[in-house]
């Protein structure tokens, strides 16, 4: 079907003058001249074929036709206005749909706020969230899969930006009658006598590195391996192990009663990263909510 030859303003001042009855008060709110709203008139109804309107010098009437068109042209300038109103938003960055990677805690712990407070301003813009591990964060990224990802420093690629976020140190949580409880501050060869559990390979790695340094027979290791942070949680509030994680997990960790201890000599950071695409222009939505979120989360690290 090929397009109708009647423009938008032309529809406008039929609508207009259908509604008012009247060529000189539709041309008072079209901000233009009576002859003007006469001329789209003229033109519309040239298009279409048929009389909009029956004039006399006294009053202004729908025909029959035209009040059968009326309905129909009120319509498209309807949906034109909503279109308008979802182009304005998009423009202004106020609407859309953002999908965000985070493993679990974040997401779970971190990221709500923050989404429930930048809503409260732009209340038509989505957030998602997809859990993830850690080990897909960036892949996720890179193909598209997701607009952003939060999570731990990770080497990515060419096709991912990485934005540091804040800084949290690696500490041991532990039931509140266990033995390393008693210390306030530990170092790390503390830990060697100790069961210790981690929480997936990611902070499994960690942990291994921590202690590269060390003589072989001084090295900590981890009794075990489980795939999620809440079982790790949960050994330890059993007092059956204690666990090695960042201290950004304590949302979790003090629901289960658990203690911090930090873990000096060194202390070890774990980098919080943003991560979005370095080669795929965002949308409106998606850069609106990555720079709060940055404004959000660094400010909060200053504390």
């Amino acid at each position: 079907m090929s397009l109708p030859r009647y423009t938008l303003r032309q529809l406008d001042a039929f609508v207009t003058v259908a509604e008012l009855l009247s060529f000189t008060a539709a041309a008072d709110r079209l901000a233009l001249t009576p002859s003007a709203v006469s001329q789209l008139v003229v033109e519309l109804e040239s298009s279409l074929d048929f009389r909009l309107f029956e004039r006399s010098t006294r009053k202004v009437a729908l025909s029959a036709a035209g009040k059968e068109f009326f309905s129909s042209a009120q319509t498209v300038l309807k949906h034109l206005h909503v279109a308008e109103v979802a182009a304005n938003d998009l423009r202004n960055r106020a609407a859309g749909l953002v999908r965000v990677a985070a493993p679990m805690v974040i997401a779970s712990a971190i990221l709500p706020p923050i989404i429930r407070a930048h809503s409260q301003d732009r209340p038509k813009l989505v957030v998602r969230i997809r859990d993830a591990a850690v080990e897909q964060l960036t892949d996720m990224v890179a193909s598209g899969e997701v607009d952003l990802a939060v999570g731990p420093d990770r080497q990515g690629s060419d096709n991912v930006l990485r934005i540091s976020l804040f800084g949290s140190p690696w500490v041991l949580w532990c039931a509140k009658d266990h033995p390393l409880a008693a210390k306030r501050v530990l170092q790390w060869s503390d830990l060697r006598h100790h069961a210790l559990v981690t929480a997936g390979r990611d902070h499994e790695l960690s942990v291994a590195q921590m202690g590269a340094a060390l003589p072989e027979d001084e090295r900590i290791s981890p009794n075990d391996v489980v795939d999620n942070i809440s079982t790790a949680l949960g050994l330890a509030a059993a007092g059956l192990a204690a666990t090695v994680s960042p201290a950004y997990v304590a949302p979790w960790a003090k629901r289960q009663g658990l203690v911090m201890r930090r873990i000096v000599e060194p202390e070890v950071m774990r980098q919080v990263c943003l991560y979005r695409p370095a080669h795929r222009i965002a949308s409106p939505a998606t850069e609106s909510f990555a720079e709060y979120l940055v404004e959000r989360l660094m400010k909060k690290a200053r504390k």
